[in-house]
């Protein structure tokens, strides 16, 4: 996966998480089922600042195309 394409989602995802920004993704190719376009695995991780002045790890992890398009994100608490 080329750097513009990685860096179009991680747009996406820091849309959706802001204390993700700045933080570059594990890229992993996922095995594709039958003859589908290849998938491909992004895993981000960082740290949200709570109210109360503790921090909580979150995990974020995105499918998505060669071309870029987001099929799911799912995350940490």
């Amino acid at each position: 996966m080329n750097r513009e394409t990685v860096g179009k989602i991680t747009r996406t995802v820091v849309g959706q998480f802001p204390e993700l920004s700045g933080v570059r993704p594990a890229v992993r190719r996922q095995a594709p089922p039958g003859n589908s376009p290849a998938l491909f695995l992004l895993t981000y991780k960082g740290a949200a600042r709570l109210p109360n002045g503790k921090s909580l790890q979150r995990v974020v992890r995105v499918v998505a195309d060669e071309a870029g398009h987001v099929i799911r994100i799912s995350t940490s608490r």
